[in-house]
């Protein structure tokens, strides 16, 4: 059983069950952040290498996580008016803006650092704050499989020889499960793998994919502006994208409308693309892709033969605790109706 990577902050209960995987361990001793600055009276709370995750849920208070479930932290308060200010701070460093008319906003920070927020009267219990710190480390697969995200044994060997095979034979990915379940961790492994020589062209609402590869270039959505003019969409993005001559092209998140985008690139020659997908389960995935198909003006029928060609793997993920794994691996079929299925791979 490998150690934890990181140690747990004093402040936050070390897991009690010796018997769950720890999160994967880096190569080497993790350091303490160094570029917080932004974050102003949340700072101290994001310098331990270990948190991940801090949650303001309006005068309710502060929560944190560190791998081993939420936990709140009783020595931080402030009040709705410091609380607003310091999301309309955090947005505008963002380059974006927050009010009444754009009440939720996602922005990226200095170091890779998501903040979304979220303003009264949309949310009903005051402003609200989700801060995602990027780890210090890139894991690699060979961190995430001595962590235990594949499992133990021979078992996960051959399922990391399998994915590895994956992405050497370009094989298009489509990885899944809930938030905060380790999506874009395992998306970014898997493509650090891909040969150096090629090109990965990554298209994200909010940049968060961060691969450990010589050529990565990265598009990230524009909100418009204060009067409703300027954005640029997913589907705009991958549109340019295709102009770029990707190797392998990436949607950090399919989300709406680009799912059409996305389908039709997989499917015209662009193989060993990747994108992710929420979902709570490997079976709930093509309700997903339908749902997400008909806001894009696609038909059922469409959906599940464009995705049947365009993509060869299905890896859902799933989280209990602090635990991370790798939980079902599938590809899509046509059943008897021709609608979208998935089978086990």
């Amino acid at each position: 059983m490998p150690e934890p990577f990181v140690a747990v902050p004093s402040y936050l209960p070390h897991p009690a069950d010796p018997g769950e995987h720890p999160e994967p361990p880096p190569p080497d001793p993790a350091p303490a952040r160094t570029d917080l600055s932004a974050l102003g009276p949340l700072a101290r709370f994001a310098r331990d290498a270990a948190v991940t995750d801090l949650f303001v849920n309006g005068e309710a208070g502060l929560w944190l996580d560190a791998g081993a479930g939420l936990v709140r932290a009783t020595d931080w308060h402030d009040d709705e008016t410091g609380i607003r200010d310091l999301a309309v701070r955090l947005i505008a460093l963002g380059g974006r803006h927050i009010d009444e008319a754009s009440p939720c906003v996602d922005v990226r920070l200095a170091d890779g650092i998501r903040v979304h927020a979220v303003l009264p009267p949309v949310s009903s219990t005051g402003t609200l704050l989700s801060i995602r710190l990027p780890r210090v480390h890139r894991l690699s697969l060979e961190n995430l499989h001595a962590g235990g995200l594949f499992g133990e044994g021979a078992a996960a060997d051959d399922q990391v020889t399998r994915l590895r095979a994956a992405v050497h034979g370009r094989e298009n990915l489509l990885v899944t499960g809930a938030a905060g379940s380790g999506k874009t961790t395992l998306l970014a492994a898997l493509l650090a793998e891909a040969p150096p020589a090629e090109r990965i062209v990554v298209i994200e609402d909010v940049a968060e994919l961060h691969i450990d590869h010589p050529h990565v270039v990265g598009l990230e959505s524009r909100q418009a502006n204060l009067e409703g003019a300027g954005r640029i969409g997913l589907d705009s993005l991958l549109r340019e994208a295709l102009r770029m001559r990707p190797d392998r092209l990436v949607l950090g998140e399919c989300r709406g409308v680009e799912i059409r985008e996305l389908l039709a690139a997989l499917n015209t020659g662009h193989d060993g693309g990747a994108g992710t997908l929420h979902a709570n389960s490997l079976a709930d995935v093509p309700a997903r892709l339908e749902a997400l198909g008909a806001l894009a003006g696609m038909s059922a029928a469409a959906v599940a033969r464009q995705t049947v060609s365009a993509i060869n793997l299905v890896l859902h993920l799933e989280r209990h605790g602090g635990t991370r794994r790798l939980a079902q691996v599938g590809r899509f079929v046509l059943d008897p109706a021709d609608r979208l299925s998935t089978v086990p791979a």
